[in-house]
């Protein structure tokens, strides 16, 4: 398990070095701009620099990469999960609602009465392939 983390670090870092790549490049254009010009830097504002860059590189660090593992919310890959009710019978195809929308339903394995609560297993075009929703055991949401 601990081999599958280092590898999930390394990934995630890598994407977020690679959308550092354009401010790295503006950066590095800078400093040769101003070389070119003949502008001298003083090792104190060189060193004020490296530590504002790397204070941005730990927050945006601290804020972007998270993001990388986010749930897809929207779209047809937000619809997988979700739960709804049944409307029309599925035998095998009805309609279900879910978040107050109609949607046509296909049921993968039986038929599902009216009134039945679904989940959501994957989008083709614009038909929900559903599977009934299994009761949660007492106690637990």
């Amino acid at each position: 398990m601990m081999v599958g983390t280092v590898k999930k670090r390394a990934k995630d870092w890598l994407l977020f070095f690679v959308f550092l790549l354009d401010d790295i490049a503006v950066v590095v254009l800078v400093l040769l701009g101003l070389r070119f010009l003949g502008v001298e830097m003083s090792f104190p504002i060189g060193l004020v620099l490296v530590a504002t860059l790397g204070g941005f590189v730990f927050l945006a660090h601290k804020t972007i990469i998270p993001a990388f593992h986010l749930k897809t919310t929207t779209g047809s890959e937000g619809m997988v999960g979700m739960c709804g009710e049944v409307i029309e019978p599925l035998a095998p195809v009805g309609l279900i609602k879910i978040a107050g929308e109609c949607w046509n339903a296909r049921s993968v394995d039986e038929r599902i009465d009216a009134g039945e609560h679904v989940e959501v297993l994957r989008v083709e075009r614009l038909m929900l392939h559903v599977k009934r929703k299994e009761p949660h055991a007492e106690g637990r949401p």
